[in-house]
């Protein structure tokens, strides 16, 4: 009786494996920093939107998990004071975010899909009186919907939105090298086409 009940858990678990399978995602997004720092003696910093485009990989263990790797060309934020921009004062990140998925696939073209998982903040090219901004890593929200036409067998379109904790320490070219972490905690609005293989 026990070898029949792991017989069957191990082709129900062969079963899954072998529904699995990729998706490439090609889309643009809105990233919109939700935060801002008050600095004794600057006032309020922050960081300005900015749109990218993100594109991401995404492998289903079965109809109903997967994992997916959000990928984005540097994405460029302006650095604002009270409001204004900060003559000539900016700096790039590349924000890889992988999110594990839940895929609720039902008798619709909509499946809708929530994901949690870490995201990271790799800084580069600081200009103006940010001198140095340091990598960070925060985790990850995801909630959107997938849409496949009846007559559409790999393609579909899908729209999505995403939150990120991030708070780098930044450095700025003063002469105190005044030290303070930049609330950025963006949100990123994602219009897209997918391609499931």
């Amino acid at each position: 009786m026990l070898k029949k009940l792991a017989l069957i858990t191990l082709m129900g678990v062969s079963a899954s494996a072998m529904a699995g399978g990729w998706q490439v995602k090609l889309a643009g997004s809105l990233i919109d920093p939700t935060g801002s720092t008050n600095v004794n003696g600057l006032g309020k910093v922050e960081a300005d939107y900015q749109y990218a485009f993100t594109p991401s990989v995404e492998y289903f263990f079965n109809d109903n998990f997967s994992t997916e790797l959000l990928l984005a060309n540097p994405i460029k934020h302006n650095i604002k004071l009270d409001g204004s921009d900060i003559e000539g004062t900016s700096i790039k990140q590349l924000p890889p975010t992988l999110t594990f998925k839940y895929n609720y696939v039902n008798s619709s073209a909509f499946t809708p899909y929530i994901g949690v998982g870490a995201t990271g903040f790799f800084a580069w090219d600081e200009k103006g009186v940010v001198k140095k901004v340091k990598n960070t890593a925060g985790v990850a929200g995801q909630i959107g919907v997938n849409f496949k036409p009846a007559d559409a067998k790999n393609w579909g379109v899908f729209v999505d939105v995403r939150y990120a904790d991030l708070d780098p320490k930044v450095t700025l070219n003063d002469d105190n090298n005044t030290k303070f972490k930049l609330n950025i905690d963006p949100v990123v609005y994602t219009l897209g086409y997918s391609y499931k293989f």
